[in-house]
């Protein structure tokens, strides 16, 4: 540990890996429960993989951006703790993989060096804020919603109100009414607006994908940019308060809002500002760096094969809105790409544009700021790494999650049956190399990691069974969603299941008919005209499963019989005392307070003391078997059994003495007394708790 502690200057950062570093080390030792761990090493960007005693490490790289010393360094903690390969996600994140559990806390200090970060990259938490890859350059773009983004994410971190939620919270900014940063399907979703020369956001709230894709519902219709941390700080807390907790499935704010109504939830985050420090959080966008391309001869350069040089602008060059630049996309197989090229890319950024790049929502590259007469010499160094491979963002470009590679939760392979498809897309249909309107997505199970269920054309792993009891794997063909834009989507309708060796030829006659009948329409509005029943008649043929053969046993990208199996990989603890954790919890969210009161950061003080009692109740409500499944359940239920019947003695109902926390502001002397309230609450039910121990003994 010694190793890391001197080469950290942030003093919070280091506490950070120290902290993670002493609980594996907790969890090994079987002092730490299985459930607990997992939780903190989540929030760390570790992830159990599929492959027993390797995790996957989630790097967090807000709005895709990517110096280029941090993608150097990224490359040399990949060669170092990995295997040399990158992974770009859904979500501009860079995953790793098959790196060992105890290694993790070196990593994250070497990638700190540069100021990368794991923290919060999985869990429970505010995963990373992403946005529109062209943030910045964007010719339709009101402003540059890059600062914006970087301010939610720096606020965000390491805040204690989205530490533990029931589960993850997604945020997503868009530069421009295309909606590229696609806000209908996240939590928020922000869209870039001004108003009476004022800035600000559309403001879209609860959506989702996974097995129950839900829209967006709209928040605000323009809301001023100085309101948008303190709106997102109360929807935090009250989705904390509220949302569900027992039931995974159900966790999201999606159902918390359908639950109880948009303008119940809405009352709730107003109600809820009163307890909010700040009531306007103004964004210094003048602070914030802005991207300088560097001043540079112009090489000379010969190209040899013209006509394909010219293809590739046709299909991989993003005008800008700055005069004399464009952006060149970089089309990256299933996201994943290597050390080796990751760092020759970084210097060639960093010496002919603005030393960066940004990963895309589509798990590709973008370069910005590449001067235009610079394009014939970038053609050729990107040829030299593999990097010009056409159609960037267009039909062939298909986004696929790992799925059974890598991920715990697969069903089949989306990674397999991706490059089929791109091959079949490739050779047989060349003119959608040009087509921007056809998206392709794959995910490999219904979480939707792929973002298969807003694609025009979607296929999800699954599994099918025969009559004779044999399993083989799956695709859910899923049609007809796709990008309206302004905060408006359609999710695609599932049309039929049908195993996996069958999904080429499902494509070939949607493809097909799309051809000979569109008549030059959007997939999307073709589909709406012709309906699922359409698609469904003339692909049910493919779903029987009475004529399987052997290849049909085998998945994509595998030359072994298909077992359907969600991996382990969750390394095993030893099954400890549930509520002494919880307790040692509380106590160690007091030290957080007093922690925070020092350093007179009061918001943070009293949600650590507020998270502490809930806690504690928790513990004791565990203690005798009565589950609740959100925090105002524990808090009402804690009333119900112990308080109203004078087990617990505590002058006030608990319900009063918590919620002091929604009716104050932050003040030093609210912290402190309500500081000291926790602490009394916690030593009160740790001797109840002993007193019933002893009884029951």
């Amino acid at each position: 540990m010694q190793s890391f502690r001197t080469e950290i200057e942030n003093p919070v950062v280091e506490r950070d890996i120290i902290e993670l570093a002493n609980k594996i080390e907790l969890f090994h030792n079987g002092k730490i429960d299985e459930e607990k761990f997992r939780s903190l090493r989540l929030a760390r960007g570790v992830y159990g993989q599929r492959q027993h005693g390797v995790q996957m490490i989630r790097i967090k790289l807000p709005y895709g951006k990517v110096l280029s010393k941090q993608l150097r360094r990224i490359a040399d903690v990949s060669d170092e703790y990995s295997r040399g390969r990158l992974h770009i996600t859904t979500r501009q994140d860079i995953q790793i993989h098959y790196v060992d559990l105890d290694r993790t806390p070196e990593l994250w200090a070497e990638l700190e060096r540069d100021e990368v970060t794991l923290r919060e990259a999985c869990g429970n938490t505010v995963r990373n804020v992403t946005a529109s890859e062209t943030a910045g350059i964007d010719i339709g773009e009101p402003f540059d919603v890059s600062p914006y983004a970087d301010a939610v994410f720096k606020f965000f971190l390491r805040n204690p109100i989205c530490q533990e939620m029931g589960r993850k919270f997604k945020v997503s900014f868009s530069a421009s009414d295309a909606d590229t940063g696609l806000s209908y399907m996240h939590d928020l979703g922000f869209i870039a607006k001004i108003q009476n020369g004022t800035r600000g956001f559309k403001v879209m709230l609860a959506g989702g994908l996974g097995s129950q894709p839900r829209h967006a519902d709209v928040l605000y219709e323009f809301l001023p940019s100085d309101k948008i941390i303190p709106v997102m700080e109360g929807v935090l807390r009250i989705f904390d308060r509220h949302g569900e907790r027992k039931s995974r499935a159900k966790a999201r704010v999606k159902f918390l809002v359908k639950d109880i109504g948009l303008e119940a939830f809405k009352q709730l985050v107003d109600e809820e500002q009163a307890a909010i420090e700040y009531k306007s959080v103004p964004i210094d966008t003048n602070s914030y760096p802005i991207s300088k391309p560097v001043e540079v001869a112009i090489p000379n350069v010969e190209l040899v094969d013209v006509a394909t040089f010219n293809k590739w602008k046709a299909t991989n060059i993003v005008p800008q809105k700055q005069e004399g630049y464009v952006a060149i996309g970089i089309k990256v197989l299933l996201g994943d790409f290597y050390t080796d090229k990751a760092r020759l890319l970084a210097d060639l950024v960093e010496t002919f544009a603005a030393g960066e790049i940004r990963l895309t929502l589509r798990q590709n590259i973008l370069i910005p700021f590449v001067k235009e007469e610079l394009l014939p010499f970038f053609y050729q160094e990107l040829s030299k790494l593999g990097f010009t491979e056409l159609g960037y963002n267009k039909a062939v470009d298909i986004t696929a999650c790992p799925g059974t590679d890598t991920c715990n939760l697969g069903i089949a392979s989306s990674t397999g049956i991706a490059e089929e498809l791109e091959r079949v897309i490739k050779a047989e249909y060349p003119q959608y190399l040009d087509n921007e309107d056809l998206i392709i997505k794959i995910s490999g199970c219904m979480n939707a990691c792929g973002q298969h269920t807003m694609a025009n054309i979607g296929f999800q792993g699954m599994s099918i069974r025969t009559s004779d009891k044999l399993v083989a794997p799956a695709l859910q063909v899923l049609l007809g969603g796709g990008n309206k834009g302004n905060g408006n989507g359609i999710f695609a309708d599932k049309v039929v299941k049908v195993p996996s060796r069958r999904g080429p030829e499902a494509l070939r006659r949607i493809l097909n008919d799309y051809e000979a009948n569109a008549k030059g329409k959007p997939f999307v509005d073709y589909y709406l005209e012709q309906g699922q029943k359409y698609f469904y008649d003339f692909l049910t043929d493919l779903s029987d499963v009475s004529n399987l053969t052997q290849e049909d046993f085998i998945d994509w990208g595998t030359n072994e019989k298909y077992v359907k199996a969600i991996g382990v990989g969750e390394c095993a603890g030893v099954v400890i005392d549930l509520v002494s954790t919880l307790f040692l919890e509380s106590e160690e969210k007091i030290e957080l307070a007093e922690q925070s009161f020092e350093d007179k950061v009061y918001s943070a003080a009293v949600y650590h003391a507020y998270s502490s009692m809930v806690n504690s109740a928790k513990a004791i409500l565990i203690s005798e078997d009565i589950s609740v499944n959100t925090q105002a359940g524990i808090i009402s239920q804690f009333d119900a059994e112990f308080v109203e019947t004078n087990r617990v003695r505590l002058g006030v109902t608990f319900s009063e003495l918590v919620y002091q926390i929604k009716n104050n502001a932050p003040t030093k002397e609210f912290a402190e007394n309500y500081i000291e309230s926790a602490k009394v609450f916690l030593s009160n039910v740790k001797v109840f708790r002993a007193e019933t121990q002893k009884v029951a003994s």
